[in-house]
């Protein structure tokens, strides 16, 4: 049975971490599940996670009146879902829903600051990880509007 650091090991976002501070990341997650159409969770709803996508797409969707959800990018193994368990007041600012059946690893955020508070130093590695999830996101979300409205649309 393969262990939740284990799994980190093997996600870009974790690369070069050691094994001491893999297994203090792992020791905050477990694992989960979610059916095709069901929320991770809900723009406004309390912030306490992240996830670590497995199996399975995740789509990132903002409610736009009066087109409804729109997404802004899909999420594939490997990829992590979230980052707004990192900043108070700790509350969503997207809806994540599952397009296909997700497995999943479901990390506490309150237990990672807590740990980061414990070991700056972790604090400062993850800060700085999740920190290059955001960029990316904000290039893609860049994209996104460039196609929408780059060409006079």
């Amino acid at each position: 049975m393969e262990t939740i650091a284990g799994i980190l090991s093997g996600v870009p976002l974790f690369d070069g971490l050691d094994e001491s501070r893999l297994e203090l990341i792992a020791g905050c997650g477990s694992n989960c599940g979610f059916d095709v159409d069901e929320y991770l969770f809900r723009e406004g709803e309390p912030a306490a996670t992240f996830f670590l996508i497995r199996r399975g797409d995740v789509a990132l969707e903002l409610f736009a009146p009066p087109r409804g959800a729109v997404t802004i990018e899909t999420l594939q193994a490997g990829e992590v879902v979230g980052w707004s368990w990192l900043f108070a007041p700790y509350t969503w600012h997207f809806d994540a829903r599952a397009v296909s059946p997700v497995r999943a690893v479901a990390f506490d955020g309150g237990c990672l600051r807590g740990k980061c508070g414990d070991d700056p130093a972790l604090g400062y590695d993850l800060m700085s990880r999740f920190a290059q999830v955001m960029i990316e996101r904000l290039q893609m979300t860049r994209l996104r509007l460039l196609d929408v409205y780059g060409n006079g649309g």
